[in-house]
């Protein structure tokens, strides 16, 4: 069975879609007929010669071998549906500058975030401050930039949250509270802006992307996922569809990990153990 959505007249807004998971729904959304905004610190990524790219990482958004253009509301023109957006989240008049070019929104997806592996023992107090800043307090400050726009519109709001914040996350404490603490806050803001504006979250667990090499140090996690692989953006992409699609769900958690991560335990068990 396939599922197929129309966002034809849609307008979504997808913040770090310019590589990974936020690319891959930023691109799913732009191929159910959306007009998509994504947004990110940096420029888009070159495509590789000859290497055919979803729009959000297409010849488009910017033109690498060009000096920046100058800060505008939008910095590049719609390709195929997706607009690029140069903004830190974190960064209050870059919000100023992202809103101020919107004059009607559907749908936020609050994709921005993630951490370096970060002991908690001999890194800086602002390398963790800095961490719960752009895992939580900016989809916050997002969310509620969004929420009049939202609210004409009967609009949701998506966060894409981590497993690292319902399981220990040593080595990333920081980023695993502040995901626990996203999590939380949709709940929080599904009840303070219902029935107008609905807010999900989508919990994803290990993910396969262009950085899970190095992250994983390449190995196979896939062998410790229930599913026998990690997740793709296009997995987290289809739930995000169906979840910003208008409908009765909000205050939900949808965890996107393949039936979650097999205990180290399970292989160190023998046989005769039930």
């Amino acid at each position: 069975m396939t599922v197929t959505y129309d966002y034809t007249g849609k307008v979504v807004l997808v913040t770090g879609g310019t590589r990974g998971i936020g690319a891959g729904i930023a691109t799913a959304f732009a191929a159910a007929g959306a007009e998509v905004i994504v947004c990110a610190r940096h420029d888009p990524p070159p495509a590789p010669v000859g290497t055919p790219l979803p729009p959000s990482l297409g010849p488009s958004a910017v033109d690498a071998s060009s000096p920046p253009p100058p800060p505008s509301a939008v910095d590049a023109a719609p390709v195929e549906g997706v607009r690029f957006v140069r903004a830190d989240v974190r960064a209050a008049d870059d919000l100023e500058r992202l809103f101020s070019g919107l004059d009607r929104l559907d749908v936020v997806v609050n994709n921005a975030g993630g951490s370096p592996y970060a002991p908690l023992e001999g890194t800086s107090p602002r390398l963790h401050a800095r961490v719960i800043e752009l895992n939580l307090i900016a989809p916050l400050l997002v969310a509620q930039r969004a929420y009049p726009l939202l609210a004409v519109s009967g609009g949701s709001v998506v966060m894409i949250g981590s497993s690292s914040g319902v399981r220990p996350s040593p080595g990333t404490s920081a980023y695993g509270a502040a995901k626990a603490g996203l999590h939380h806050l949709a709940n929080c803001l599904a009840a303070e802006w219902a029935p107008g504006v609905r807010v999900n979250t989508v919990v994803v667990g290990l993910a396969a992307t262009e950085d899970s090499a190095d992250h994983y140090g390449g190995q196979d996690v896939g062998t410790a996922i229930p599913a026998g692989r990690m997740a793709t953006p296009a997995d987290v992409a289809s739930v995000c569809l169906w979840l910003a699609a208008p409908g009765y769900v909000t205050g939900a958690q949808v965890h996107v990990h393949g039936g979650g991560e097999i205990p180290a335990w399970q292989h160190l068990a023998s046989s005769d153990i039930s």
